[in-house]
């Protein structure tokens, strides 16, 4: 496969043109991470600003207390929606859940590790490390180390 780069002078003109022989779930994954790239979410602060967020910039969203907060590098957001709204809505962009409360961004994942009673830990590229629950534990494990998610 070859990549090619090439410089414009205008913002507006930016496009990304995938050429393939087969629209396959690889391309699919490379066109809807594309797009991930440039969408954008609202949230609350911990000092209560509402502000805009890049959903690549997601490590996690975790449900607490009926609240759904989104975690960046940089800051805790809480947003408008319920985790299983986060999860289906998002599952295209390399989200999903590992948990009761918890969806996690693929792409920040760094690698996974076995912890007790059949669970495993997700360790984010951010160093922080979550709980992958026995329930999810299996499809996380395919997704990691199969390379993939289930197709529709």
């Amino acid at each position: 496969m070859k990549v090619l780069i090439r410089r414009i002078p205008k913002k507006e003109e930016e496009q990304v043109i995938i050429e393939c022989v087969e629209v396959n779930s690889d391309v699919k994954d490379i066109r809807n991470y594309v797009l991930s790239k440039g969408m954008e979410l609202s949230g609350i602060t911990q000092d209560h600003h509402m502000e805009r967020f890049s959903l690549s910039g997601v490590f996690y969203f975790e449900a607490l207390d009926e609240k759904v907060f989104a975690y960046t590098r940089d800051q805790v957001y809480e947003i408008k929606m319920r985790l299983y709204e986060v999860e289906q809505k998002y599952a295209d962009n390399h989200f999903a859940r590992c948990s009761k409360s918890v969806v996690l961004n693929l792409m920040l994942l760094e690698n996974i590790s076995p912890a007790l009673n059949g669970r495993f830990f997700a360790h984010m590229k951010n160093g922080e490390r979550l709980m992958i629950s026995r329930q999810y534990a299996q499809k996380m494990k395919q997704i990691v180390m199969g390379g993939g998610r289930d197709e529709d």
